[in-house]
């Protein structure tokens, strides 16, 4: 009977320190498999910044007590007339993804149709742009 009891007690540890080493071994592995997609895409978004001929995300910031309309004219490499227009509103942020790169005219417009700032920006790499009273 004591042999039993004995074996029972060896046994049950043996299966809660195997169960404990096989969630300690999935949890390593679900560690490793969710890093190395996050390296990869760190890579991708990497060569793609170098290599494109495209930013990945412009953005405006609005500061302002009122919304704006921000008006976005260019040309892409081939000369096609790229517009883009985002309207942000008061302690908004609005994005345009995947523009090309160039010399852009931009306009900031109010809500009573009068131009706020007028000019030109060159993009080549992602930038988050703020439009406040300054």
């Amino acid at each position: 009977m004591k042999a039993k009891l004995l074996f029972l007690i060896l046994f049950s540890s043996f299966i809660k320190a195997q169960t404990l080493e096989t969630i300690i071994k999935g949890g390593e592995l679900l560690v490793t498999g969710i890093s190395i997609f996050k390296t990869s895409r760190l890579t991708d978004a990497k060569t793609k910044a170098v290599d494109s001929k495209f930013v990945a995300t412009v953005c405006v910031k609005n500061k302002l007590a009122e919304k704006i309309i921000v008006k976005l004219d260019g040309k892409d490499a081939e000369g096609t007339k790229v517009t883009k227009e985002l309207l942000v509103q008061n302690d908004g942020k609005e994005c345009v993804f995947e523009i090309p790169k160039g010399i852009y005219t931009y306009e900031i417009i109010l809500t009573n149709k009068e131009i706020f700032k007028k000019g030109e920006y060159k993009f080549e790499e992602e930038i988050t742009i703020t439009v406040n009273n300054d």
